[in-house]
């Protein structure tokens, strides 16, 4: 085995993955084989160390179609945000803006019946009357327009509900197509799995079970055997137990792991 320097180790985006779901959180994709094997021991579950040495391997579940026609229809999915707030608050602008003026024209309309009541002029009084009820008549013109914003916006608001809820659908149906993608190519490559737990340390074949969810061996031995099943084209990185049981065994790391590159962390607690 080559001896590297410890690497940092990557901060846990589980949370960010699998957090609360909102309307802009993607469902995240298969990982890389390599990004799932490349360090061990692992926080992946076994199977989706399987999942991943199988499509090391060019393996395919039978629902990948469905997977990329599901992920297809999910990214033509636009939503953009609705501002109901600004809508309402012109229409609630315009309407004040309406009633401030009927009461303007209301009242030059008063003024200038008073002064023809009592043949005063009233020209300068008419003009403003004028004046005011053209301002009011754009002030209605807008707040038409307002209100049919109001309605669109209303309209547009309804369908991106209706977008989000079935995007949120469909992302049900990736999570769950790609969960039976990975039970699929995990149990596709298990007979190998469970042959490779007889020849790495700490393997027990008979802890192996019918089925991935069965295995009741030792974790680091079922890394270390999907390793083996795998076939990686970066290194792989051993630490801890791992590191230590592959440097006492009786055979080159290369050999056991059947892979080109086996590098252990000069601090193998790391």
């Amino acid at each position: 085995m080559t001896e590297t320097r410890p690497t940092p180790r990557e901060p846990d985006r589980k949370g960010e993955a699998d957090g609360n779901e909102d309307e802009s959180a993607a469902v995240e994709g298969p990982s890389e084989p390599s990004a799932v094997l490349r360090r061990l021991p692992t926080d992946a579950g076994l199977r989706r160390q399987l999942a991943a040495a199988a499509r090391s391997r060019g393996r395919t579940a039978s629902v990948a179609a469905e997977i990329d026609e599901i992920g297809a229809e999910l990214a033509a999915i636009e939503v953009e945000p609705v501002d109901l707030t600004a809508a309402r608050r012109r229409v609630a602008e315009t309407s004040g803006e309406i009633e401030r003026l009927k009461e303007r024209v209301a009242a030059l309309r008063g003024d200038a019946r008073a002064r023809r009541a009592v043949d005063a002029e009233a020209d300068d009084a008419l003009d403003d009357l004028e004046a005011a009820a053209a301002e009011l008549s754009a002030a209605q013109t807008e707040a038409i327009a307002a209100e049919q914003a109001l309605e669109r916006a209303r309209a547009e608001a309804a369908r991106n509900r209706d977008e989000r809820r079935r995007r949120l659908r469909l992302r049900d149906r990736l999570r769950n197509r790609r969960r039976a993608a990975r039970r699929e190519l995990a149990e596709g490559i298990y007979p190998a799995f469970r042959r490779a737990l007889a020849v790495v340390p700490g393997g027990d074949p008979g802890a192996a079970g019918a089925a991935p969810d069965a295995y009741d061996g030792d974790p680091v031995a079922a890394s270390l055997a999907a390793v083996r099943v795998a076939a990686l084209d970066g290194a792989v990185e051993l630490r801890g137990d791992a590191a230590r049981r592959v440097a006492a065994a009786d055979r080159a790391a290369r050999s056991l792991l059947r892979t080109p590159d086996v590098r252990a962390a000069s601090d193998p607690d790391g």
